[in-house]
């Protein structure tokens, strides 16, 4: 199956294309100090929730972008229904060949879910803090290692052991590329299991709504691994943190 097909179909019942709640969402934008004046830049904007509500909450003006043509007309039908009047720009395109007209402009800037655009989490906040005003924000949500995890696992996954650090390695990385570390939002088990079971229903509405389609059964597959491996490993071994970094004014 096509790569953003599956994220289409899987993420078809998400507004937030991550393990984070709404309330954390909340929680999260409390914490911001943003104005008309600010610009922010997402990376991987998904279906345009947290730029929607960025724009809704402090009225900035942004540039999102997102590689996925299913995302890409998720995030322009929501930005059209509830910020049409928004100074935004929306680019389809890879992230890791977008340049800024200038670096150091950006009073945000985020990447929430896809620090692999940048080969991990260390790239991703590299790139990132080179787009960021001095004193501006630069926000990644990052999975990271509960425990240790068992070998099967790490067979099983499409990623390997040090694909993620710990929740302390996700904060030392940013802290020693001189960032300071304001806050982390940590996803709890409700958070994950409406993430993943979301998915898992999604799957299943579409396979019963399509049964023609000739993917189904790559689709079906997926699921039962799916299931499988979370129930079994990942969701002890696997969480889910927001982690908002702030670079210094010097």
């Amino acid at each position: 199956m096509e790569r953003w097909k599956y994220y289409d179909i899987t993420h078809r019942n998400h507004i937030v294309c991550n393990p984070t709640s709404q309330a954390k969402y909340d929680q999260l934008l409390g914490l911001l100090h943003l104005s008309e004046a600010s610009q922010v830049l997402e990376i991987a904007t998904g279906k345009g929730e947290l730029m929607t509500q960025l724009i809704e909450r402090f009225g900035v003006s942004g540039v999102a972008v997102d590689l996925s043509p299913y995302h890409s007309r998720d995030a322009r039908a929501t930005f059209a229904a509830r910020v049409p009047a928004a100074n935004l720009t929306f680019l389809e395109m890879d992230g890791a060949a977008y340049q800024p007209e200038k670096p150091d402009s950006f009073d945000l800037t985020a990447c929430l879910g896809a620090s692999w655009i940048y080969d991990g989490h260390q790239g991703t906040l590299q790139a990132l803090m080179g787009w960021t005003k001095p004193g501006g924000y630069v926000l990644v949500g990052e999975p990271y290692w509960i425990q240790e995890p068992p070998a099967k696992f790490i067979e099983k996954a499409d990623y390997d052991r040090d694909t993620f650090g710990t929740h302390l390695e996700n904060c030392k990385t940013g802290r020693d590329l001189g960032l300071m570390l304001r806050y982390t939002l940590v996803s709890n088990y409700d958070e994950w299991d409406m993430y993943v079971g979301l998915g898992w229903d999604a799957a299943y509405q579409y396979a019963q709504e399509n049964p023609d389609d000739p993917d189904i059964p790559e689709l079906l597959r997926w699921l039962e691994n799916s299931q499988r491996d979370y129930l079994r490993w990942q969701r002890d071994c696997l969480g889910w943190a927001i982690y908002l970094f702030q670079k210094p004014l010097a």
